[in-house]
């Protein structure tokens, strides 16, 4: 089992795994192109890819969308956000996938209205991909200079390949997890998934 392997050889069964996804490697190469600050490929089409791939479906199969998250705290403003969400829009038009690219230096002015809880400032892209609403979410994967891949997983591999998924109760409320768990359950019945702790 993957997720009992040693870390550089879990690093490598990444690698190797997200690469049967050919869209989310042609996403990586461009973005590393537009050179956005400390960005990030995140979320769902990592995750989702590895269930994909360990549960002998299509590597692509019920991936939403691919999200970018970048860190730029120079300008907080919507008018600039939305010039690099443009040229993302342009970079990514000829892709068979939504791309979503979004500063998460932002989220604190927008996330209370949307989903009923404050969120305080990110410092980062890692703080944002830290506030997750499951731990086995919290996962980055970028290309560095010379191709080289940067992952970031501060809760470790073993869950996303062990089709584990267990609450990150820091930011998101309960109702955002029950709901994508829901979701998940239904595309993928082999899950494993955790209760959210009682309060």
């Amino acid at each position: 089992m993957i997720g009992r392997l040693p870390l550089d050889e879990q690093l490598a069964a990444l690698k190797s795994t997200l690469s049967r996804n050919e869209t989310l490697l042609e996403v990586l190469d461009r973005t590393a192109v537009l050179d956005l600050p400390g960005w990030y490929l995140t979320a769902g089409c990592l995750f989702q890819t590895v269930w994909n791939v360990v549960t002998g479906r299509p590597p692509t199969e019920g991936i939403k969308d691919y999200d970018v998250f970048y860190f730029d705290d120079r300008d907080l403003s919507w008018e600039a956000e939305d010039a690099v969400i443009r040229t993302a829009a342009e970079t990514f038009a000829d892709l068979p996938a939504e791309v979503e690219v979004r500063n998460e230096a932002r989220v604190h002015l927008w996330y209370e209205q949307k989903f009923g809880v404050p969120c305080p400032p990110h410092t980062s892209t890692e703080a944002a991909i830290d506030s997750f609403a499951a731990t086995t979410c919290c996962l980055g994967v970028r290309l560095e200079p010379g191709g080289r891949w940067r992952v970031y997983a501060p809760h470790g591999l073993s869950d996303v390949f062990g089709l584990v998924v267990r609450p990150n109760p820091v930011l998101a409320p309960r109702a955002v997890y029950e709901a994508k768990t829901a979701r998940w359950r239904r595309q993928w019945p082999e899950l494993t998934v955790l209760e959210w702790p009682a309060a």
